[in-house]
């Protein structure tokens, strides 16, 4: 049984109420919620918020739940892991069961489709992986990007000496976009985190439909990727 675990907090720093800011003049939480009803792939779908407003939204959507989250695990500087701990043991509780596997859907990645958690899903299961997270290509090639060091710097990647061009550079570089991450419960509570090094399996998906919404800048680029689409 696969669950998909919803994090939809009330607050929120760089964009006031978030996860209802408009988006092409949808909500930015619907998007998340529509894109998981439309899965062929997730069992069932669990709403964590701490805020009344987003849940109504989100059962006038059909994901409705009686789960608020505590809001010690709805402040700006509380960590996911232990507020998956909190909705996976109200789960088991609530419905007498506890998900093979769980889903994190976060809201703040809108052009995620049901194509994508559905291909992700798939490849999980295909090759019995324990851990995944989506990724897209970096457009910013690692060895032209540097780190300060106080006065001086270092590349992130050291360039090949008889590299020409970027296109002679060797190595997949990916980033970890935050748009889909999936794990087995049993190794999700004994590892307390979705990301493995070595181990977790990274699905690489299109670069444009793993923005991540941070920032009003990110809305609007959003907006403009969501006319392209149509």
């Amino acid at each position: 049984m696969l669950l998909a675990l919803v994090p939809a907090r009330g607050g929120s720093k760089g964009i006031p109420r978030k996860n209802l800011a408009l988006l092409a003049g949808k909500p930015l939480l619907q998007y998340t919620l529509e894109a998981a009803l439309a899965s062929r792939q997730i069992d069932d779908t669990l709403l964590s918020t701490d805020d009344e407003e987003i849940a109504a939204f989100a059962a006038h959507c059909g994901v409705a739940t009686r789960y608020r989250r505590p809001p010690p695990l709805a402040a700006d500087d509380a960590p996911m892991m232990p507020a998956v701990e909190h909705a996976l043991e109200w789960y088991a509780r609530d419905r007498g069961r506890t998900p093979d596997a769980v889903l994190l859907l976060q809201p703040t990645s809108p052009l995620r489709t049901a194509a994508d958690i559905d291909g992700a899903i798939t490849r999980f299961r295909e090759v019995e992986a324990e851990t995944l997270a989506s990724v897209h290509r970096l457009s910013e090639h690692p060895c032209e990007c540097v780190v300060s060091q106080g006065d001086t710097w270092r590349y992130l990647v050291q360039p090949q000496a008889t590299a020409a061009g970027r296109q002679e550079y060797r190595g997949d570089f990916f980033f970890i976009n935050g748009a889909v991450y999936l794990a087995r419960t049993e190794m999700l509570l004994r590892e307390r985190r979705f990301i493995v090094p070595g181990t977790t399996l990274l699905y690489e998906m299109p670069r444009e439909r793993g923005i991540d919404i941070d920032s009003p800048p990110d809305l609007t680029c959003a907006a403009a990727l969501l006319r392209a689409r149509s």
